[in-house]
């Protein structure tokens, strides 16, 4: 599943390749995967890609007077191949561009999605408005963490992967930083004292900023599609490593399901 820095890695990769290209006309091969109305969703023709930010996991394409929004979910990825390549089984939306270029999304699960918005309602677009605030936003602040955590008695591991607390953060990397903060996975969110949510704060960024500079994790089959293959796999601690030793104790990394999801951590390096 791509995380935040897998995201960013494809933001910016799609960006040095299609600023300034233009969408000639699209072409829709699974309806269900556009969340705004379809016939609107079609009438992208002559918009500009002008830039592409990213809001949490969402990408956001600048095209010229509207949004589109993109989120990858468990396997989107996006291709950019020459004009006229035959769509594939897996190939959902075709953006046939200028420069004699296709941008084509394709999905094997089929949960990504796809949206377009007035520039003026891209803050009131439901996804975009319940969502926290980002790992370098000012405003994520240990306080506020404090004050949401105090809130639940659910286990700290899932409580981190809520996304309208504090969004960008995944299973991969929710588990590198509660590594990083020595605070075990079972714990109540509520006994998560102000310094470790200053912790918490601090490493995710740390942890983030380290993988979007190594183009993010390349686990299993997720990969950016667009010749970036990442390298944060080879740095980290707990993630998908029970079968091997704690890097700092040389404690056995124990991985277990929490609510659902796989919690890596070191029993003696996260003992409480």
């Amino acid at each position: 599943m791509p995380e935040m820095p897998e995201v960013e890695t494809v933001r910016k990769t799609l960006l040095k390749k299609l600023r300034g290209y233009k969408i000639e006309s699209v072409d829709v091969y699974y309806p269900k995967i556009i969340e705004s109305n379809l016939d609107e969703f079609k009438k992208l023709s002559n918009k500009t890609i002008k830039d592409i930010i990213r809001i949490g996991k969402w990408l956001v394409f600048d095209l010229d007077d509207i949004y589109m929004l993109s989120h990858l979910r468990m396997e989107g990825k996006y291709f950019i191949k020459e004009k006229g390549t035959k769509a594939g089984f897996h190939d959902l939306v075709y953006f046939h561009l200028d420069h004699d270029t296709d941008l084509i999304y394709n999905d094997t699960r089929r949960f990504g999605a796809l949206a377009i918005v007035d520039k003026d309602k891209l803050y009131d677009y439901p996804a975009i408005k319940k969502m926290g605030y980002d790992p370098y936003d000012e405003k994520l602040t240990k306080e506020y963490l404090f004050e949401k955590y105090q809130k639940t008695r659910k286990y700290i591991k899932t409580v981190l992967l809520d996304q309208t607390i504090f969004s960008g953060l995944g299973n991969i990397y929710a588990n590198e930083v509660l590594f990083a903060s020595n605070i075990n996975p079972y714990r109540p969110a509520n006994k998560v004292t102000l310094d470790e949510c200053q912790k918490i704060i601090d490493n995710s960024r740390k942890i983030l900023k380290k993988a979007t500079e190594a183009g993010g994790t390349t686990i299993r089959s997720y990969t950016s599609s667009l010749g970036v293959t990442g390298r944060f796999q080879f740095d980290l601690f707990v993630h998908a490593r029970e079968k091997e030793v704690c890097k700092v104790c040389g404690e056995p990394i124990i991985c277990e399901q929490i609510n659902g999801r796989s919690a890596y951590y070191c029993p003696k390096c996260q003992s409480k």
